[in-house]
């Protein structure tokens, strides 16, 4: 199992945003969190790169126990955080927000060679490489914010909302370049409002209300479950199911 996550509760203040939250992703899967805003998909994600305090549970990458390692620590293991709202330098070049990808590894030819890589897959950010971040397009910054975090070479990596704001076509590309990605051999933690394409590309899926898992199972099992269908997916659910 590439990641086991147990138990897990985290408070802000007095809200209590997690509770209990327990799920797997294993060696090339897909697996998908979808529910409402604020349910505590982002704090989950948050809470596995290290970025918010863990009240108490477990998080286990690779048979190790992470919980409370600082975010570059987690990097170094080989976990990489595409947060949501892309959280670009947007007064950095796109050359420059790619190499801020690498930050943890010395070796300036390893550093070199995964730039190579992430332009041969992304070849508009090669296009636009000396041009600043902030200036790109709303789809090409979403790319931009991938490419930075797969320049770590990760094993897993956790996206925040990739779709936002983006159009239907581009929603569609970004959609098609995750397959690609998990398809090279990078197990994928999704978090997504669009739960319709979200469970389109996932093998698996949890569903999350109020800092609770209240569903899993199959992506394709989820798609068509009443209740999934009618909360998530805007599809109105009769009498007969």
């Amino acid at each position: 199992m590439l990641l086991e996550v147990r138990d897990l509760h985290v408070r802000y203040g007095g809200i209590h945003a997690l509770k209990g939250v327990s799920f797997h992703v294993e060696e090339g899967e897909i697996v998908t969190l979808i529910g409402a805003n604020g349910a505590g998909k982002s704090t989950i994600l948050r809470s596995i790169s290290g970025l918010v305090e863990v009240e108490s549970g477990e998080i286990i990458f690779q048979g190790k126990r992470i919980r409370g390692l600082p975010p570059h620590h987690m990097v170094s293991l080989g976990i990489s955080h595409v947060p949501e709202g892309r959280k670009l330098f947007a007064n950095l070049t796109v050359n420059e927000n790619i190499e801020m990808g690498a930050f943890t590894v010395r070796d300036r030819r390893q550093v070199a060679q995964a730039a190579e890589k992430v332009f041969q897959r992304f070849p508009r950010l090669r296009e636009r490489a000396n041009q600043l971040a902030g200036t790109l397009s709303g789809g090409e910054q979403q790319m931009l914010a991938i490419a930075r975090g797969l320049m770590s070479r990760p094993k897993l990596l956790l996206l925040d909302e990739p779709s936002m704001g983006l159009s239907p076509i581009l929603v569609r590309e970004v959609f098609d370049l995750i397959r690609d990605i998990n398809r090279s051999g990078t197990s994928i933690l999704l978090v997504e409002q669009n739960a319709f394409m979200a469970l389109a590309i996932a093998r698996r899926a949890y569903v999350l209300e109020t800092g609770r898992i209240v569903l899993e199972g199959a992506a394709e099992d989820l798609k068509k479950d009443a209740q999934v269908r009618s909360a998530y997916l805007g599809q109105a659910v009769g009498p007969s199911g």
